[in-house]
């Protein structure tokens, strides 16, 4: 047999899978939310294959109509009276609560603003603050940030700065490594829920509840996680958490971060950015500052009200979706371009470091391969678009509100022909 039909026969095969799966798919209608690319827009005949949602989501097809209106009508014509006739004062906790179902929250614990880094610093600041309320006399100052080795640059840059400005000192671990070195010193634990190179979902559970049982707080960063799997921060007794929407959120490039303060913890929440959007009474101009109740004191300055409601515009694809059902075809997905990557990628030419446990898998994978900057590139100008970190890994971002298993399949067959 040659390998010219051996390779044809899998590729029939596989193509028979995916369809089987996508006749299957109780998510295939939301497909229709998005706008997507046709077999008109790339030379070939082929429609492309977008698997780069955890970086940038696709646009959903409701935003462009709702920024006109935003635009045209609301700022347009009645201007100044949208900040109360259109809702636009409210935002940040309104789109929050359309937030908090995606993280498993109750509502009322979620505000919509500034960027990640700005939430990370917000809420790691004030872990901290609040570990070291109420020690006991004597006891020793809690004055260590655990902070994720293999963290997302960012965090790393923005827990150096909150300790610089709070007296402590960084203890940088691996997330399995994280229980070894809490102990009555430490303030705060600063951990990805995913790995952004390589997809591993860390235990948030059990992190949680071992940052606990040494007397500190979990600040969690979503960024990988939120819209892609449950997260369930309520049921953990997650202390604060941050995250961007622009991922599998879809909200769009730049769209505002959010970040989420335990109701237990929101009348001690003491943020080091106290702008007048959280004051209890931000109209008073009074000079001396007083924070407001809730979710409010995780505002700081004026809202940026078009990527908000391009963003509120974007979650409405969620209305109806079980983010159970999407964390079922994400694994199914990630697990049917493994099969495909393995049964068409000869054997030596690449590699994955992500974790074939489900327990232990995001909505990515991640592949090791040499010269894997071009062959990124190679992918891309064929229509299958991912991204590649250095110095050697391809990343494929695997969104489930519009990704398809043929696009899957596709997708492992032009990987295929790039490498040769």
């Amino acid at each position: 047999m040659s390998e010219t039909y051996e390779f044809a026969e899998k590729y029939e095969e596989k193509a028979a899978q995916a369809a089987k799966l996508d006749a299957a798919d109780g998510l295939a209608a939301l497909r229709d939310r998005f706008v997507l690319d046709t077999a008109s827009d790339h030379a070939g005949g082929a429609a492309g294959v977008y698997l780069d949602g955890n970086s940038l989501g696709a646009l959903p097809r409701a935003v462009p109509g709702r920024i006109e209106d935003v635009v045209r009508r609301q700022w347009g014509e009645l201007r100044i009276r949208s900040w109360d006739e259109s809702g636009w004062w409210t935002a940040p906790e309104r789109i929050g609560d359309r937030i908090a179902p995606l993280v498993g929250a109750a509502p009322g614990q979620i505000v919509v603003g500034d960027s990640t880094s700005v939430n990370v610093f917000k809420a790691l600041v004030a872990a901290v603050r609040m570990a070291g309320e109420g020690g006991s006399a004597g006891a020793a100052p809690r004055d260590e940030i655990v902070v994720d080795a293999s963290t997302f640059p960012t965090d790393g840059y923005i827990a150096e700065s909150a300790a610089r400005m709070t007296g402590c000192r960084i203890v940088p671990v691996l997330p399995a490594d994280v229980p070894g070195v809490l102990g009555p010193r430490t303030a705060a634990v600063l951990l990805n829920h995913v790995d952004y190179r390589t997809g591993r979902l860390h235990d948030l559970p059990g992190l949680t509840a071992a940052v606990h049982a040494a007397g500190a707080l979990a600040v969690w960063d979503l960024c990988h996680s939120a819209g892609a799997l449950p997260v369930e921060l309520d049921a953990h007794g997650v202390d604060l958490a941050v995250g961007c929407t622009y991922k599998y959120l879809n909200g769009g490039p730049g769209s505002p971060a959010y970040l989420y303060v335990r109701r237990e913890l929101q009348p001690r929440f003491d943020s080091p950015l106290p702008g007048w959007n959280s004051h209890a009474e931000p109209f008073g101009m009074r000079p001396e500052y007083e924070a407001g109740s809730g979710a409010v004191r995780g505002r700081v300055g004026t809202p940026d009200i078009l990527s908000m409601l391009a963003l509120e515009a974007a979650l409405e694809v969620w209305d109806g979706v079980s983010i159970e059902a999407v964390r079922a075809k994400s694994l199914a997905l990630t697990d049917f371009f493994l099969e495909c990557v393995d049964a068409y990628v000869p054997r030596g030419l690449v590699e994955s470091v992500t974790p074939s446990a489900h327990a232990e898998r995001g909505s990515q994978v991640a592949l090791r391969c040499e010269g894997a900057g071009d062959v990124m590139r190679r992918l891309i100008e064929r229509g299958v678009v991912g991204d590649y970190r250095a110095p050697d890994i391809l990343r494929f971002g695997f969104t489930p509100l519009y990704v398809s298993f043929a696009e899957v399949e596709r997708a492992a067959r032009v990987l295929r022909d790039v490498l040769g």
